[in-house]
């Protein structure tokens, strides 16, 4: 049994409706999380694809868009679809990650401050230990009362409210060096 899972949140297709292909960080983000991937299949962790889906548009399952992002070519161990924020709590996988006997969560994809943060938040409260690797999340500029937070920005702020309460932040490097 695997006590420590990657979780790969929403790295799907239908997010080139939403932005994906327009960031300055895509290839990076598509580089690093392609590296964590192969740095945990290296090591035997289990690495669970996670996907957003919604009834109508381009997360919906009838659209055929919440499959992979192209560049990704792993085998999963379990696939889930989520209909919240989190990966947990109405997917199926906190029954299933109970089962496998993890005690171990590892953190990546899109959004870092939506679906990913969500998801280390919830981790951490329901006893998991919890790694956030930050490069390896993908996000997008947000605008709100005319103050636009850069990608930057939020990756800042999803990492200063996690570190030292929910997750450890990690680059790719030192999350799969804390591996060996």
């Amino acid at each position: 049994m695997a006590q420590t899972l990657l979780l790969v949140i929403d790295a799907q297709q239908s997010f080139h409706h939403r932005g994906y292909l327009g960031t300055a960080e895509t290839a990076a983000f598509e580089e690093r999380l392609s590296a964590l991937i192969e740095g945990c299949r290296v090591r035997d962790i289990p690495v669970v694809d996670v996907f957003h889906v919604e009834e109508d548009g381009p997360f919906s399952l009838a659209s055929g868009l919440v499959e992979r992002l192209p560049f990704l070519h792993h085998q999963a161990a379990k696939t889930v679809h989520k209909r919240v924020h989190n990966a947990l709590t109405d997917s199926g996988l906190e029954a299933w990650l109970r089962a496998q006997m993890a005690t171990h969560l590892i953190i990546c994809g899109l959004r870092t401050e939506q679906c990913c943060e969500t998801t280390a938040r919830v981790a951490s409260d329901l006893g998991y230990r919890v790694t956030f690797v930050t490069e390896a999340t993908l996000t997008f500029p947000i605008t709100h009362n005319g103050i636009t937070l850069s990608i930057a920005d939020l990756r800042h702020r999803t990492e200063s409210v996690l570190i030292n309460r929910f997750a450890a932040i990690r680059t790719v490097e030192a999350c799969l060096e804390e591996l060996d």
